[in-house]
């Protein structure tokens, strides 16, 4: 958390091989002109904190409660903690399953192309803090070569530079700005769950919410403030009328990408998406006639109208699962890695969220 100081590290060459983008470790001298001419237009990139990727649980909450207590010593009493824990492994966070099966899909990716996915840690540790969360990566086997620390400062403003596609982070401050500026898709983690379902192992498993994540806000505003009779009449007569993008919309499209670039035929993509929606008949085929104009696939589709996501999570079992609504997530976090996509600063539903029913 602290700038200026350095810690002695080895020098280590890196190189990328012929197929655009892996880094390894040789005595050659790097060629830099393959790492800058490098296009990621065509591969899925994940921004994801060190809080979202590894347990950091303790760090931060020494570092909080120092910083309202005497927090002059704050970044002193944090840095202490993490240097005298440098060699210690941190334990999985809520996106580790989701980010090692990803990056697992990159033993799919055709000869000669840049892999299928990309990772990148982008932490406001400071590069000295940042060790244990590089060591830990190392030590775990996960093939992540690109990284950011920024010693408190936001790591937000440079989600552009690295081309992400998704941002997830534990920090709500920066998820509302990525939100707000529609950087790119952004959700906050909650907690690892307590009694966690584990996801099949040889495939990437994701659960998007519709209304506020995939698709934009307009319907639910109308369930929200006419009411179900209203909403279910508006969308039946809409039904052939796409629904408008939301935050998650453009992730989904690269998911979408990322199985047309697979070698198998999409009905075998070891990536396996699934919506789990309270909408219901007649409110259902909008969805599906939106989801066809998009071109994208998606495996699974649940229109629950009032039934417990909960139960469906447990037995779809995502690595992550993406909504709106804490009355939703709450349950959900408890047995599946959840998120909250938050909505614009300024929308009607932020002063609504947790009341009343959602979809």
């Amino acid at each position: 958390m602290e700038r200026g100081l350095r810690a002695e590290l080895p020098t280590v060459s890196l190189t990328t091989d012929e197929t655009g983008g892996r880094l390894s470790r040789q005595g050659d001298e790097p060629r830099f002109s393959d790492i800058i001419g490098m296009d990621l237009s065509r591969t899925l990139v994940v921004g994801i904190s060190a809080t979202a990727l590894f347990d950091l649980a303790d760090a931060n909450a020494l570092f909080e409660e120092t910083r309202e207590s005497d927090p002059d010593s704050a970044v002193e009493t944090y840095r202490r903690h993490m240097l005298e824990r440098e060699n210690d492994l941190l334990e999985p966070g809520t996106g580790y399953p989701l980010i090692r099966a990803l990056l697992n899909l990159n033993r799919h990716t055709p000869e000669g192309e840049t892999s299928l996915v990309e990772v990148v840690v982008m932490s406001r540790n400071s590069p000295e803090t940042g060790i244990r969360v590089l060591r830990t990566i190392r030590e775990r086997g996960l093939p992540i070569t690109r990284s950011s620390f920024t010693a408190g400062e936001p790591v937000t403003d440079y989600l552009d530079a690295f081309d992400v596609d998704l941002f997830l982070t534990t920090n709500p401050e920066d998820a509302q700005h990525v939100i707000d500026t529609g950087a790119c898709a952004a959700a906050i983690l909650y907690p690892p769950p307590a009694n966690a379902v584990a996801p099949p192992e040889d495939q990437v498993r994701i659960a998007f919410d519709g209304d506020a994540v995939l698709f934009d806000e307009e319907s639910e505003l109308v369930y929200k403030t006419e009411g179900l009779e209203t909403f279910q009449s508006t969308e039946e007569k809409a039904q052939d009328i796409p629904l408008a993008e939301g935050p998650h919309a453009s992730f989904l499209k690269k998911l979408g990408e990322l199985q047309d670039r697979l070698p198998m035929r999409v009905e075998h993509s070891p990536v396996r998406i699934a919506i789990v929606t309270a909408r219901s008949s007649p409110a259902d085929m909008r969805v599906i006639y939106t989801l066809r104009g998009w071109g994208v696939y998606v495996d699974e589709t649940f229109f629950l109208g009032g039934v417990s996501k909960r139960k469906v999570l447990e037995s779809f079992r995502p690595h992550i699962f993406f909504d709106d609504q804490p009355l939703h997530l709450e349950s959900a976090s408890e047995v599946v890695s959840s998120a909250r996509v938050p909505y614009r600063t300024g929308s009607p539903l932020a002063r609504k969220v947790g009341g009343g029913g959602s979809l």
